[in-house]
């Protein structure tokens, strides 16, 4: 029975190990799941596929779940996708609700990861051919539609929010044009270093850690004994299972919405935690709240990253079309093992199907179990003195950008430079969250751009006339956007009054 094959000791074992090392790594910034299942996948050429997939399920679930940690405990994104995880994971440890903030996510992310498993096992084969067919059209809607969360988030000024998700967008743009191959925007005696633009990790790294460590360094780097992570007798400061009351639709909404952006060929789980955030704004009975602290905003960013796994896995399996750089990987796991990913693998292959199926279980509900439980012993990172902390994260930032990709010494001048363009900016009034939305979604919003000019011969109306789900898009595009207008405009007004 394939139930009982992948949850032989060994299989078990593996998938426990997995998750452990994909925590880990998830948890020191520049480390992510897609590294470390690169890293782990030549291992798997000697083990079977079920212990094989038991592994690298494991290492997947447990990275993009450790990305959390110092997005809350440090303003550290430990994945791209976790970058709406700081938004009010690190106010809350501010606030003295580092554990607390821990627990929330931790708890929103084993839901995500069931939810998406859910569909998944019932829905991959229909909803595989369902996102296929979604046109260049359709996937550049989507991403305009997650870039709406910038006129969300920003604070204080729409309009230099605004400006700053525009200037990421132009960043993002520099490199060659894969048209023509033509470079742009490189300075010269750049081109090589450039050809590709800067890489996201050494951008994301730079902006948040080492800006960060620069900005707090200026600030006298005062010793972290003030954060406090729970104390005991202050309970509103203690996680409690009914936080989640009143939050269900935001958390199955999430999730869906992480497991259908999954499901769309290269479009990433940043788009999703980005959309599932911009999402549960707009339908907060308490929207101002979002990004000050609140664990609504925790739960719709952690349950989308880990419902982007289950969907990822869809096109992966159905279709043999990898849903992100992660998955991609993955197909590697299976050319090893002489197996052909795509529309007959499920039905040729039920033994394996059934043991990546219980492998997402076993993963899961070791993730839950290793985080929750030890969760307190992460957080004590917040009572390091920060003349301890920073040398070592400064460390572990260049040793994780050098690594990104095989040893590239530009990647370390490019952690550095946006380490200070993260510390110049907040001084110059550019908004860091904003330009980052920008900068990662920009390219591919133009890659999608440019294919509909392409398939319209140059037509500009297909954006309106491509079909009903391109119609619908609108409508939630301008919902969105008027929506957060008008909150901006009512946050103004109560900051005035106050």
């Amino acid at each position: 029975m394939p139930m009982f094959e992948v949850l032989t000791p060994l299989s078990v074992l593996l998938c426990l190990f997995g998750v452990l090392i994909g925590i880990i790594m998830g948890s020191i910034p520049g480390m992510t799941a897609t590294m470390a299942i690169a890293i782990f996948l030549p291992a798997t050429y000697a083990l079977d596929m079920i212990n094989s997939i038991g592994l690298l399920i494991g290492l997947y679930v447990g990275g993009i779940s450790g990305g959390m940690v110092p997005a809350v405990l440090l303003n550290i994104p430990g994945t791209p996708s976790s970058l709406c995880t700081t938004f009010d994971g690190y106010p809350m440890t501010q606030n003295g609700e580092g554990e607390k903030a821990l627990k929330v996510g931790i708890t929103a992310s084993i839901i995500g990861g069931f939810v998406s498993l859910t569909i998944l096992f019932f829905f991959a084969p229909v909803l595989a051919s369902f996102a296929i067919d979604f046109s260049a059209v359709d996937k550049f809607l989507i991403v305009v539609f997650a870039m709406t969360v910038i006129a969300s988030i920003s604070k204080g000024s729409l309009i230099g929010g605004v400006f700053s998700g525009v200037l990421g967008i132009f960043i993002s743009l520099i490199g060659r044009f894969p048209d023509n191959n033509q470079i742009r925007l490189v300075p010269p005696g750049f081109e090589q270093e450039l050809v590709y633009g800067f890489s996201l990790l050494p951008v994301l790294i730079g902006l948040f850690a080492i800006g960060q460590n620069l900005q707090e360094s200026e600030e006298g780097l005062v010793a972290a004994s003030h954060q406090k992570i729970n104390l005991a007798k202050d309970k509103a400061k203690q996680f409690k299972f009914r936080i989640f009351k009143g939050q269900f639709v935001n958390t199955i909404r999430s999730s869906i919405i992480g497991t259908f952006v999954g499901m769309l060929p290269g479009v990433g789980g940043s788009a999703a935690s980005i959309t599932s955030y911009s999402q549960a704004k707009n339908f907060s009975k308490n929207p101002e709240k979002l990004g000050k602290g609140e664990p609504e905003g925790m739960i719709a960013s952690e349950s989308a990253n880990n419902g982007l796994i289950g969907g990822a896995l869809v096109p992966l399996l159905s279709l043999g079309i990898p849903g992100d750089s992660t998955t991609a990987i993955l197909i590697g796991a299976f050319l090893l093992q002489g197996i052909e990913v795509g529309p007959l693998f499920i039905t040729t292959n039920p033994d394996l199907w059934s043991g990546i199926v219980f492998a997402l279980v076993i993963a899961n509900i070791a993730m839950f179990i290793l985080m929750f439980f030890s969760i307190k012993y992460f957080a004590k990172i917040v009572y390091i003195p920060k003349h301890i902390i920073f040398p070592i994260i400064m460390l572990m930032c260049v040793v994780g950008s050098y690594a990104i990709n095989n040893g590239v010494m530009f990647d370390v001048w490019t952690l550095l430079l946006f380490g200070l363009v993260g510390y110049i900016f907040p001084k110059v009034g550019i908004q860091i969250a904003p330009f980052l939305i920008g900068f990662i979604l920009g390219t591919q919003g133009e890659k999608y751009f440019i294919d509909s000019l392409k398939g319209s011969g140059g037509d500009l109306t297909v954006f309106f006339t491509d079909g009903p789900l391109a119609v619908g898009l609108w409508v939630v595009i301008i919902v969105s956007v008027v929506y957060a207008v008008i909150d901006n405009r009512r946050t103004k007004k109560a900051e005035s009054a106050s």
